[in-house]
Order: structure tokens, then sequence, then C-alpha cells
């Protein structure tokens, strides 16, 4: 049996890797600040629940060394906790910035670190969940897209660091995906679109997507475990799009797509 910690564990795409990796018989800790979302999640799938502030370095190492040693072993680990703020350099406050790279980057710089000899030990795997928009740059996302670059990176160091050692680690990198925090970007994005709901906008964020629809967090859930699983033995500091194709697509040919209305803008 398998001892898994998930960060972010409570909602979304963690959520889905603690049912499916349960599912499968793994033992799994989830971690989290909010104490109610993860207990309902433990409640339907027998995970542990774990309240971490993963950007506290003492409430990271402590649980992580509780989580180890109530299981007996660990490994495997998902580095799932995350927020977004939007804002560009322009906009961004100092302190958005800070709280962005304290959960997104330094959070799992400390729990990777808290949970490195463990893996070492058992030969584990690591599996970070960034996003597309690690990959590509987009409108007002300069804050959040820095620090999932960073994890990126950070997770391909640590298979090329500790590789040789038996450890995997891999990224995930979703597009848009039906989540609690999706559906608050839809939310937003809808009313700013003279007041769709959010499945009309999640149809138009995913318009160009050439799957033209946005992820369950279950399809996600299934790269990771995969990942996380003897199937991927060979795979080792991959960075895997799970975006329907969109990272494919040639900006530059867009305006052929005849369901394209290009308005031109002249302003500043």
């Amino acid at each position: 049996m398998t001892a898994v910690i998930v960060t972010g564990g409570g909602t979304g795409i963690g959520a889905a890797v603690t049912r499916l990796l349960c599912a499968g018989g793994s033992q799994v800790a989830i971690f989290g600040r909010r104490a109610e979302p993860l207990r309902a999640v433990a409640a339907q799938t027998g995970a542990v629940d774990v309240v971490c502030d993963v950007s506290d370095a003492d409430q990271v190492a402590s649980c992580v060394a509780a989580v180890a040693e109530r299981f007996g072993r660990l490994d495997g680990l998902v580095l799932n906790a995350g927020v977004m703020l939007p804002g560009g350099v322009a906009e961004l406050s100092a302190e958005d910035f800070r709280a962005l790279v304290a959960v997104n980057l330094t959070g799992a710089f400390l729990v990777a670190k808290a949970a490195l000899p463990h893996l070492l030990r058992q030969r584990g795997a690591v599996v970070a969940v960034a996003s597309v928009a690690a990959l590509r740059a987009s409108n007002q996302m300069g804050g959040y897209a820095v620090t999932k670059a960073g994890l990126a990176m950070l997770t391909q160091s640590l298979a090329v660091d500790h590789a040789h050692q038996g450890l995997r680690a891999n990224v995930v990198c979703p597009g848009w995906t039906v989540t609690e925090m999706g559906d608050e970007e839809m939310a937003a994005f809808g009313a700013s679109r003279g007041g769709l709901g959010v499945d009309e906008a999640y149809e138009l964020a995913t318009s160009l997507v050439p799957q033209r629809r946005a992820a369950s967090a279950a399809e996600v859930a299934a790269v990771v475990c995969w990942l996380l699983s003897d199937a991927a033995s060979y795979v080792n500091g991959a960075v895997i799009p799970v975006d329907g194709a969109g990272i494919a697509v040639d900006v530059g040919t867009v305006p052929y797509d005849p369901r394209v209305q290009i308005r031109r803008y002249d302003g500043a």
C-alpha cells in the first residue's frame, strides 16, 4: 500500500486526486488551510485531513513528519496547493506578489524539502500541479504565471538532482478545469461579458481550445495518478500539458478561424 501527501487536497484537482488514490487503495493525507473542506473530502474517501499552511515552514515540517510516522512511509507527493491573484506587473501589488510566491512556490519548496528524505527511502515520486500559465504568458497573469513557471523548474530540479536515487518528479500543466477556483474565475469573467452564466463562460473561455471544452478535475487527476504510478517508471522531469491541445494553437493563425472576429484596438 502506497502512502501519499496531497497539498490543496480539500477542493478541485487535489480532491479529485485524493478520490482516485484512495479508490486504488493508497493511504492519503490531504493538506490545506481550511478545515471544513478537508474534513468533507476525508469523510468521503478515508483520507487523513491535516490542517497545514504550506507557507509556514514550522507547520510543514511538523505535519510531514507526523504523516510519515503515521503511515510508516511516504511514496508520493502531489504539490497542488495554490492561489490565483490576477494582475500584470504594473497592477499587481507587492503584497499580492508575495502571497503568490509564498503559497505557489515557497510552499511547494517547503513541502518537497520536508518530504524528500522519506521519498528517497521509498524511491518515490513527486507530481506538481502547475498550469499552462507556466508555459505561455497571458494578459494580467504576470505574478501567477511566474510562480507556476518557478514550480515547474523546482520540480525538474528535483528530478535532475535525485533521479539517480530513484526519485521521479514531473509536472502537470492543466488548462481551464472545472473546479471551485475555476468556477469563481468564470463567474467574474461571465459578469464582465454581459452576465454570462458559469457554464456559458467556460464555453466562451475554451472556444479556441481544439477540444472545445474545459477539463474535468478527474481528467487531470488521472494524469497525476499515472505519473505517481509504476506505469510511468521512466517518465522523469517531464512537463505535461493537460489542456485539450490549447497551447498547440498558433496564435498567428487565430484570425483565420471563421468563428473569430478581430476588433482593431488602437489604445496604448
